[in-house]
């Protein structure tokens, strides 16, 4: 798909307000992504990249582009792998909606976690990177990088399941009995709080970009939900990974061990673990129900734009028929957490 929005609007606006840009100017939309649409711009300066606001009515506090900007733009000087970020617009009346523009880094995207095409050495080191990239993160002091204010430092899932709960509830479009469940259970059983770290907030394989000769992370992508919080809410997302069946995306749940190369679960917790100086993990089966709860939350969030009308990609209808098994799904890690 090309642009749907004003591509001569954009490029007088890049002109005047990135550096070293020249026309003329081209874009593409990336497939995949339900959130914030996102374009490759080719121009006689070379690649960028493009994130935008959906347009249409949405939810207060959904898709903020500008706290993405922020956040890239402290971090792209600490090293972190992060597109270089070129410039922010919070002027709708430029596209459409809000946007801003970066680097376009050049490398893989891995969509099947279970890394079918790859050796067993190479998806064991493709793994590693990945959760050693997660530990550089949280080992980042905000304070120091200037996102001491990114988010409020302590009482993380207590925050996080009372917004889940409201986004929920804004978008609500049926009654699901395990969804009211845990809006009952998870406040009342939600775990200490020992670290605040930059918390990413959806860390995936496919929020990845690999180098493209080697298993090194060239950029993290998709910091639409990053806050300051609890670093074992990224650690426990990107291990629900180990505890999903291998569906074409990232769960990669009976392929572990050497045989495939992957990391079993309790590998890459100790990997975890070393890199960040813990000297072990909790009982992660709260912070799956949790995570699950957040998932079903966010894939109600798709539902209601699927009926309202701009919802901003084609699966976006088969995404939403997800949010009772997620609700299911969630109830039954409650269980085992002792609900």
């Amino acid at each position: 798909m090309t642009a749907d929005f004003d591509l001569a609007a954009l490029d007088r606006w890049m002109a005047a307000n990135v550096a070293g840009y020249t026309g003329p100017l081209t874009a593409q939309k990336f497939p995949g992504g339900q959130s914030n649409p996102t374009y490759r711009l080719e121009s006689g300066s070379g690649s960028y990249v493009l994130r935008r606001k959906p347009f249409g009515p949405l939810l207060p506090s959904a898709h903020a582009v500008n706290r993405e900007f922020r956040l890239i733009a402290a971090l792209h000087p600490t090293g972190f792998p992060v597109a270089r970020p070129h410039a922010l617009c919070e002027d709708d009346g430029v596209i459409g909606a809000a946007f801003y523009i970066m680097n376009m880094v050049e490398g893989r995207t891995l969509w099947d976690g279970t890394l079918p095409a790859m050796t067993p050495e190479a998806r064991q080191a493709h793994y590693e990177s990945m959760v050693d990239t997660l530990a550089d993160l949280h080992a980042i002091d905000p304070d120091q990088v200037g996102l001491g204010d990114f988010g409020k430092p302590g009482n993380y899932f207590e925050r996080q399941v009372a917004r889940w709960t409201r986004q929920y509830r804004m978008a609500q479009t049926d009654n699901l009995p395990e969804a009211e469940r845990l809006i009952e259970w998870l406040p009342r059983t939600v775990p200490e709080q020992t670290r605040t770290s930059i918390v990413h907030g959806d860390y995936r394989i496919d929020n990845l970009i690999y180098a493209p000769d080697s298993a090194k992370v060239a950029a993290v992508l998709d910091w639409e939900l990053a806050t300051l919080g609890d670093p074992l809410a990224d650690f426990a997302y990107l291990a629900m990974n180990w505890v999903t069946e291998p569906e074409g995306r990232s769960g990669v749940m009976g392929m572990t061990g050497p045989a495939t190369g992957i990391p079993t679960l309790d590998e890459i917790v100790g990997r975890y673990c070393t890199r960040t100086g813990r000297d072990g993990l909790p009982d992660l089966n709260w912070f799956f129900a949790y995570n699950l709860f957040r998932l079903m939350g966010i894939v109600q969030g798709i539902k209601k734009r699927v009926i309202d009308g701009n919802a901003s990609n084609a699966e976006a209808a088969a995404t939403a028929a997800k949010v009772p098994g997620l609700a299911r799904a969630a109830w039954s890690f409650a269980e085992k957490a002792g609900a």
